[in-house]
């Protein structure tokens, strides 16, 4: 299986522009023919574009330098060196491009195809055509090609997805997934199953969808680095709708909902102001009785008992979370 890469440092060249050349008129019945070198071509450019084909940056993780081409150098008779041809480094949409050195933030690409000019190539020299004058009939130099941009830039992978799932290790949020959308990530019955965010579609009656992340399993102290850290929960801040994702069978399900709110708002305050729901997983392995004590238990709170496994509950979950991404303005 691929490395799951969703933060990496790469170094971006810009084409060097061409120099340009020294040259002077010869034919054969012009014997002081003048200079006719030709300007040197433009460095190329260098593109980070957005494609959906990519769900992860771990395809840069082999090289690290990008670079475009050079421009190419003048010609006699004035011909003009051809430019670099710009390199276009593709990456997932939700990449943010931040500028190493001075923490600046180059570009956000959200949408497919969408595409930005993070270095610019070098201009080509000109020609000792260009430097001919009255009392300088015969110049025999030429400007070199002014290098391009470089720079390092850390990119930095945030999914893009309309409903995020978050819970404990082992809350059955990769089995809901499994069962609402096409998605098929690993599911197991140990604690950290998911060590990889995992994006499934959801299709809808009008031919859209809609996008669920399933966030790997949250700790206390996660935004310490506690557990898996907190590298999966920038995965969570583009999400519209939130999911909590609480085991029907644990014996304090108000304190769980309570540290999985902390660890979000310890990580960015704005998530707790998103639309939520609170799910109680796993009700498949309870009889009725318990899934009563379970909402008593919860009477401050709206909870949704669910099993993906029998299916309970499933279609009135996915009917909520439309109205949910409604109120978000998502269609």
């Amino acid at each position: 299986m691929p490395k799951f890469t969703d933060t990496i440092v790469v170094r971006v060249r810009a084409g060097k522009g061409g120099p340009g050349a020294v040259s002077f008129r010869r034919e054969k019945y012009i014997p002081r023919g003048g200079p006719d070198g030709g300007d040197g071509g433009e460095g190329g450019d260098v593109y980070f574009q957005a494609d959906g084909g990519y769900h992860n940056l771990s395809h840069l993780f082999k090289d690290r330098v990008y670079s475009a081409e050079k421009g190419k150098q003048g010609m006699g008779q004035n011909k003009h060196g051809r430019d670099g041809e710009d390199l276009v480094v593709k990456v997932p949409p939700g990449t943010q491009l931040i500028d190493r050195e001075s923490d600046e933030v180059v570009g956000d690409l959200l949408e497919e195809g969408e595409q930005i000019l993070v270095a610019s190539g070098g201009i080509g020299g000109k020609g000792n055509s260009h430097f001919k004058s009255s009392t300088y009939q015969a110049p025999r130099f030429a400007q070199p090609g002014m290098p391009g941009d470089e720079k390092e830039l850390v990119l930095n992978l945030k999914l893009i997805a309309d409903v995020g799932l978050v819970g404990l290790p082992n809350a059955g949020k990769s089995t809901l997934l499994s069962s609402v959308t096409n998605a098929k990530p690993k599911v197991a019955d140990y604690p950290f199953t998911t060590l990889i965010p995992n994006l499934g579609v959801v299709p809808r009656e009008n031919g859209t969808y809609y996008k669920i992340a399933d966030i790997p399993g949250i700790v206390e102290g996660a935004h310490r680095g506690h557990g898996l850290g907190l590298s999966f929960l920038q995965h969570i801040e583009r999400v519209r709708v939130i999911l909590y994702c609480i085991e029907i069978t644990e014996r304090d399900p108000k304190y769980t909902l309570s540290l999985l709110q902390s660890e979000l708002e310890t990580y960015n305050p704005a998530l707790l102001s998103r639309p939520n729901m609170i799910l109680l997983t796993k009700s498949d392995l309870v009889d009725d009785e318990d899934i009563r004590e379970m909402d008593e238990k919860m009477k401050d709170h709206e909870v949704l008992p669910i099993s993906s496994v029998s299916g309970d509950n499933i279609e009135k979950l996915l009917h909520l979370i439309e109205l949910l991404l409604e109120k978000t303005g998502a269609s």
